[in-house]
């Protein structure tokens, strides 16, 4: 029975046995990544604007999709050096092809990287590469009071470009969901998940245009204005009420960052290894709200449609990320204690580690660190995505174990 607390060097080990595997993917990676970067930031500019504009929405989703692939290929690349892998290969169970496992694994890492906004660092990126490359461009826009469409790439696409591509893109997402359900052969999962991301990526412009217009309407209605004088007038008369809801606001992004993000990463990781479950009742089975689904599931299709309509973001978020912490919990609290400490260790101890690094070398001119920067931080932005791959594989790896030896399964999904 290998104890939770041998969680970091486990880990360790699994990075150390597969570390060339790991770094190359990494850095295809981040080649592939800098590439569409590159390339989403010119082919905004130059005539038939719009066009341009859904090709660099375009390029956006296949950056995130290039995410995808080189996540699920380290976590792939860790299979073999684990303790449950080579116990199912014992049972007789074949191994699961990349492509196999890719196709299975994109859906539902797509709705997991939307659920919780991860797409919104890839967007942050291509911003930034669009500033920093037409840089000169925009000043001397500025300089002569002219408008600049430089870092607009991802908000200029007109509302009705965009809700064309939104509907293209939704009847696509329809038709390969349908292809998964039923078990086609094929890249469907993989085209469900590029459909999912354009859906949402193509349709932004005309769902902020009508949010807008609706939220607007919204605030002039009575109701609203009602709720937001209770509101203020409970803020002055309800002592505690600062006091709670301020210790909730800088409490919770600690949260976040320390507890739910490394969940959410930890199912992505079960997607691959094929412990993964989206499913309600996988959460509350055995349990008095089980027969609540049960009834839920038994009811008129137009109340499960309303239901699902209504929990749909909720569930999405919360519900993969729940099964994960069961699963781990039933490994014992402690390795989901050690899984966390370790991956906010690592974080901050990669930035920690890089900051004193660049101390460290130091510089007389402040423009050496244009050239030297980037690679120092290519490197320990590697040893930091090595690691967590490897942390999230060892919590997996033990949990699976521990529930083996104890003679249970992990795999539920």
């Amino acid at each position: 029975m290998p104890s939770p607390y041998s969680l970091p060097l486990h880990a360790l080990r699994l990075a150390g046995k597969c570390a060339l595997p790991l770094i190359c993917w990494f850095a295809v990676g981040e080649l592939a990544r800098f590439v569409l970067l590159y390339a989403a930031v010119e082919v905004a500019y130059g005539d038939y604007r719009q066009v341009r504009l859904v090709a660099v929405m375009t390029l956006l989703t296949v950056i995130i999709l290039v995410a995808m692939t080189v996540t699920t290929g380290m976590l792939y690349t860790l299979r073999g050096a684990l303790w449950e892998i080579r116990a199912r290969a014992d049972d007789g169970v074949g191994d699961e092809r990349f492509f196999r496992t890719l196709d299975r694994v994109a859906p539902a890492f797509a709705v997991l990287y939307l659920a919780w906004g991860f797409h919104v660092e890839d967007a942050r990126d291509v911003y930034q590469m669009d500033i920093s490359h037409h840089i000169y461009d925009q000043t001397e826009a500025s300089w002569f009071g002219e408008q600049s469409d430089v870092g607009r790439g991802l908000t200029d696409l007109d509302w009705r470009v965009s809700l064309g591509a939104m509907v293209a893109t939704f009847l696509l997402k329809l038709l390969f969901a349908k292809m998964v359900e039923r078990g086609k052969g094929g890249f469907y999962g993989f085209a469900a998940a590029f459909s999912e991301f354009a859906f949402v990526f193509y349709g932004l412009n005309a769902t902020v245009a009508f949010a807008d217009a609706r939220s607007e309407w919204v605030e002039h209605r009575n109701v609203v204005a009602g709720t937001e004088e209770f509101f203020a007038e409970a803020q002055k008369s309800v002592p505690v009420w600062d006091a709670v809801t301020g210790w909730f606001a800088d409490a919770w992004p600690f949260f976040i960052d320390a507890v739910a993000v490394p969940l959410a990463w930890l199912a992505v990781a079960m997607l691959v290894f094929g412990a993964y479950s989206d499913d309600t009742r996988a959460l509350v089975k055995g349990t008095k709200l089980e027969k609540g689904v049960d009834r839920l599931e038994g009811s008129h299709d137009l109340t499960k449609k309303s239901f699902d309509q209504v929990t749909g973001g909720f569930r999405d978020r919360w519900v993969p990320l729940a099964n994960s912490l069961r699963m781990v919990f039933n490994a014992g609290a402690p390795l989901f204690g050690m899984m966390c400490l370790c991956y906010v260790g690592v974080q901050i101890g990669g930035q920690y580690a890089e900051r004193g690094l660049r101390h460290l070398i130091g510089s007389e001119q402040e423009w050496v660190w244009t050239y030297q920067g980037p690679p120092l931080h290519f490197v320990f932005k590697m040893a930091v995505n090595v690691l967590t791959m490897a942390l999230l594989a060892a919590t997996y790896d033990i949990a699976a174990t521990r529930a083996r030896v104890g003679g249970r399964s992990l795999n539920d999904a």
